[in-house]
Protein backbone atom coordinates (compact mmCIF):
# COMPACT_ATOMS: atom_id res chain seq x y z
CA UNK A 1 0.00 0.00 0.00
CA UNK A 2 1.56 3.72 -0.88
CA UNK A 3 1.40 6.06 1.10
CA UNK A 4 0.67 9.83 -0.49
CA UNK A 5 2.73 13.31 1.35
CA UNK A 6 0.71 15.95 1.71
CA UNK A 7 2.45 19.22 0.75
CA UNK A 8 3.80 21.13 3.33
CA UNK A 9 2.16 24.69 3.61
CA UNK A 10 4.56 27.88 3.01
CA UNK A 11 5.47 28.75 6.62
CA UNK A 12 5.40 32.79 5.74
CA UNK A 13 1.60 31.78 4.49
CA UNK A 14 0.90 30.42 7.77
CA UNK A 15 1.91 33.73 9.85
CA UNK A 16 -0.13 35.53 7.39
CA UNK A 17 -2.91 33.17 7.36
CA UNK A 18 -3.33 32.58 10.76
CA UNK A 19 -1.27 29.87 12.72
CA UNK A 20 -2.82 25.92 12.75
CA UNK A 21 -5.24 25.26 15.81
CA UNK A 22 -2.77 23.18 17.36
CA UNK A 23 0.40 22.97 19.72
CA UNK A 24 3.36 24.11 18.01
CA UNK A 25 7.01 22.40 18.72
CA UNK A 26 10.28 24.00 18.48
CA UNK A 27 10.97 22.52 14.86
CA UNK A 28 7.52 24.28 13.90
CA UNK A 29 8.70 27.60 15.41
CA UNK A 30 12.23 27.19 13.34
CA UNK A 31 10.48 26.70 10.25
CA UNK A 32 7.04 29.42 10.41
CA UNK A 33 10.59 31.83 11.45
CA UNK A 34 13.05 30.52 9.04
CA UNK A 35 15.70 30.46 11.37
CA UNK A 36 17.73 27.39 12.70
CA UNK A 37 16.28 24.99 15.48
CA UNK A 38 19.25 26.39 17.48
CA UNK A 39 17.64 29.85 17.64
CA UNK A 40 15.34 28.94 18.47
CA UNK A 41 16.29 26.87 22.00
CA UNK A 42 18.82 30.30 22.07
CA UNK A 43 15.56 32.80 22.36
CA UNK A 44 13.92 30.18 24.81
CA UNK A 45 17.27 30.23 27.16
CA UNK A 46 17.79 33.76 27.11
CA UNK A 47 13.34 34.63 26.80
CA UNK A 48 13.79 36.67 24.17
CA UNK A 49 11.42 34.68 21.45
CA UNK A 50 7.55 33.70 21.71
CA UNK A 51 6.46 32.25 24.83
CA UNK A 52 6.71 28.15 25.33
CA UNK A 53 5.97 25.60 28.14
CA UNK A 54 6.95 22.49 29.00
CA UNK A 55 4.69 19.44 28.98
CA UNK A 56 6.77 16.86 30.35
CA UNK A 57 10.07 16.86 28.61
CA UNK A 58 8.58 18.67 25.47
CA UNK A 59 8.39 22.31 24.96
CA UNK A 60 5.14 23.72 23.06
CA UNK A 61 4.18 26.75 22.38
CA UNK A 62 0.46 28.45 22.17
CA UNK A 63 -0.32 29.85 18.81
CA UNK A 64 -1.75 32.61 20.60
CA UNK A 65 1.70 33.61 21.90
CA UNK A 66 3.31 32.79 19.02
CA UNK A 67 1.01 35.84 17.41
CA UNK A 68 1.23 37.80 20.51
CA UNK A 69 5.13 37.56 19.62
CA UNK A 70 5.07 38.86 16.24
CA UNK A 71 2.46 41.47 16.96
CA UNK A 72 4.96 42.48 19.73
CA UNK A 73 7.77 42.69 17.62
CA UNK A 74 5.78 44.78 14.62
CA UNK A 75 4.98 47.48 17.31
CA UNK A 76 8.79 47.34 18.35
CA UNK A 77 10.26 48.02 15.29
CA UNK A 78 7.68 51.00 14.43
CA UNK A 79 8.61 52.23 17.57
CA UNK A 80 12.20 52.88 16.45
CA UNK A 81 11.42 54.11 13.36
Amino acid sequence: MSRTRFAQPDPSATLRGGLPDRYLTPDDIAEIFGVPLETVYQWRKKRTGPLGFRIGKHVRYDPADVQAFVIQQQRAEVDAA
